[in-house]
């Protein structure tokens, strides 16, 4: 009598790294997965004894990791991928990106640049991202198309764009997106206003009472170059984190993006108040907006996560690039070897990122109970020999162009490197269409 338990799917590998419990290897051991939850984890021997799956899937020579959670972008900003760089951040704004955004943005490029972002991010191991950009219900839309998790920005900004005329109007459509979504197993939603110099207090105090009411993340630019805080003393005569604390917003809801100035106050108040930090190296090295200071965040325990930003000030959306420059940056500002190993910053691209979203009961590790989002990185290639810690390995050796496969709620996005639920083919004849458009344009 077969009293095997009947899954859906037991995925076998070489290691499977948790992040939960921390500093944690399983060697030769299986994940059993059915009804797109992660049921158990253990040798596969006892899997094999234990489960009747509909489907295996065997990995000797991969690891599987949480999905990388992706904790800023503006994800249909790969359509601008190069159109401007080597530029400071406000120029590279006002001169370059919001007249073409003025000019070229609608639903359509959204929704078209969403989708080629999903295909770059899922072939990179990403199952998770955190979004702030306009026309939110594409973005929406093109994660549900390519079966990813997203957290969609409800963006705020205090001037008309296409998408909307005036704060009140930018909040009314991203609450009416949200109410229509609420319950779709995939999608979350935090207020994004976009940064201090952008949005009134008058709209912060609406954002935060909303933010109160629905127990919702707040998703920020904030201290992201000398500028921001230059132009915050001389027109309010404090700075933004001030200011932000002045009104309230400091606090376990607000996820501050870059925070490459901080003073060691700031870095306290930031502990105080249990804020969350997204650390984006590759996007604050390329606009030389600074340094965040990411060692001593982590020391006072405040939450940091990973993120890429925008394809157009990065230029890729590569979390494996981030982990690495991340691990690097922060070894040489501390001038410690020691300073944030391998364990820690793949705990920043995965779990980090889902408490700073109210997602760690969801996703973020590989634990039974929580959602199949699993990445697996396959290691058999000659510049992965030997593996001696396959840790390491992920954040100083492996690259994106090493993910062979991606669930998402236990289901598979990428298999052995095809995507199978995008066509690169479509996406690449849409961002031809918009580059076209957008060049034309450049030269009128």
């Amino acid at each position: 009598m077969n009293d095997r338990i009947e899954i859906d799917t037991l995925i076998s590998a070489r290691w499977i790294i948790p992040v939960e419990p921390a500093d944690t290897i399983f060697n030769r051991h299986a994940i059993a997965v059915h009804q797109g939850m992660i049921r158990d984890i253990l040798p596969l021997p006892e899997a094999k004894q234990r489960y009747q799956p509909q489907q295996t899937i065997t990995l000797d020579d991969h690891v599987l990791i949480p999905g990388l959670i992706n904790l800023h972008t503006h994800a249909a900003m790969t359509l601008m991928r190069g159109l401007a760089d080597d530029l400071p951040l406000m120029e590279w704004l006002h001169r370059h990106i919001w007249p073409t955004e003025n000019q070229h943005v609608n639903a359509q490029f959204v929704l078209d640049g969403t989708q080629l972002a999903c295909a770059e991010m899922i072939k990179g191991g990403i199952t998770c991202f955190n979004d702030m950009y306009i026309f939110p219900q594409s973005s929406a839309e093109a994660a549900i198309n390519a079966g990813m998790r997203a957290a969609i920005g409800m963006v705020v900004i205090d001037f008309p764009t296409a998408y909307a005329s005036d704060a009140d109007d930018y909040l009314a459509k991203g609450l009416e997106l949200r109410d229509h979504y609420q319950s779709h197993p995939l999608l979350s939603f935090c207020f994004a206003p976009h940064a201090p110099y952008t949005v009134s207090d008058k709209t912060f105090n609406r954002i935060l009472t909303y933010a109160e009411q629905l127990d919702a993340p707040i998703h920020t630019h904030l201290h992201e170059t000398e500028d921001e805080i230059r132009m915050s003393l001389e027109s309010t005569g404090i700075r933004p984190i001030e200011r932000l604390r002045h009104l309230g917003l400091l606090g376990p809801n607000l996820i501050a993006v870059h925070m490459t100035h901080l003073t060691d106050y700031e870095i306290k108040l930031m502990h105080q108040h249990d804020c969350n930090i997204v650390h984006c190296p590759s996007s604050n090295m390329k606009l030389a907006s600074g340094f965040s200071p990411v060692a001593a965040l982590l020391n006072q325990d405040i939450n940091v996560g990973l993120g890429t930003d925008g394809a157009a000030s990065n230029n890729r959306l590569d979390m494996f690039e981030e982990m690495r420059l991340a691990a690097l940056l922060a070894k040489i500002t501390n001038r410690r070897a020691d300073t944030l190993p391998a364990h820690q910053v793949l705990r920043m691209a995965t779990l980090n990122g889902a408490r700073s979203l109210g997602l760690e009961s969801i996703t973020g590790s590989l634990v039974s109970g929580k959602a199949a989002d699993i990445t697996a990185v396959n290691f058999s290639d000659l510049n992965l020999t030997p593996c001696y810690d396959p840790v390491s390995h992920l954040i100083y050796t492996a690259g994106r162009e090493h993910v062979s496969h991606v669930w998402v709620n236990g289901k598979m996005l990428l298999d052995d490197g095809e995507l199978t639920t995008l066509s690169p083919s479509e996406l690449k004849y849409r961002a031809t269409f918009w580059q076209e458009r957008i060049a034309n344009s450049e030269k009128q």
